[in-house]
């Protein structure tokens, strides 16, 4: 894997980046941190011909898809995409253990499930250890039965009719995730665009062509939004990069 541009890792251009080299290049900014996840073909499709964004991953994006994970707090995936993509509670790979614990992270990394009825995917149905979560609002009709399920103190209430993104993130921080990944899906990634809830997108391009009808990666809930290059890097045709949502400073 190449740096092709370094932006703001202090590192040199075309560095052959080794893991090391790697947290180097995506360590967050600050100690306040939300950053998204997401994968597009060429032609600009989030998902393959299967519907599933797995099948346009390949073994470059999967590098940086398990370091995300293991420089993050806690991840964050709208429902229907754990459904879609058939989300376990997650762990950390076994090579990026000793990096997360000497960047002071815990070894557990919860998995919040964001819905808007509060239907817990199969998939984590009756894990109550805290490795998922369940992020809906009050008004949601499958509330007391996630509670049930998950365990009451895994269960966060945040807005009232449709969920509030920015007190989800307020909610998250209070329990100490403060550096928190989203991986979407286009729905989940708009919702956090509008809500001025974003502060980086790492963007995959890979080099393949989908062709047909498929979501794009940001959905229509979406906000249009300026964003710097923060850092580009590429393995066998794919292209991996940082981009920093840009704010008015005023």
């Amino acid at each position: 894997m190449q740096l092709l541009v370094p932006g703001r890792s202090g590192l040199p251009p075309l560095t052959d980046l080794d893991t090391d080299a790697l947290v180097t290049a995506y360590a967050a900014p600050a100690e306040d941190w939300v950053r998204c996840n997401m994968v597009t073909s060429l032609d600009g499709a989030a998902t393959g011909a299967d519907g599933r964004s797995g099948s346009i991953n390949n073994e470059a994006d999967h590098v940086v898809f398990d370091l995300l994970r293991a420089l993050s707090h806690v991840v964050v995936v709208g429902a229907g995409t754990i459904r879609t993509e058939g989300y376990p509670p997650l762990s950390v790979d076994d090579s990026l253990i000793g990096i997360r614990g000497g960047l002071g992270l815990p070894d557990a990394l919860p998995l919040v499930a964001v819905s808007s009825r509060g239907d817990v995917p199969p998939t984590l149905s009756g894990c109550r250890d805290g490795r998922a979560v369940l992020a809906v609002p009050a008004s949601a009709p499958g509330l007391e039965g996630a509670r049930r399920d998950l365990g009451g103190d895994n269960v966060i209430v945040c807005g009232d009719d449709e969920l509030d993104v920015a007190a989800l993130v307020t909610a998250l921080r209070e329990r100490g995730w403060r550096h928190v990944l989203t991986e979407g899906g286009p729905s989940l990634l708009g919702s956090f665009l509008a809500a001025d809830q974003l502060d980086e997108l790492c963007f995959t391009i890979t080099p393949q062509l989908v062709g047909g009808e498929h979501p794009r990666p940001v959905g229509s809930d979406g906000t249009p939004a300026e964003l710097d290059l923060g850092l580009l890097v590429e393995q066998d045709g794919t292209l991996m990069g940082r981009w920093f949502v840009r704010r008015d400073e005023s």
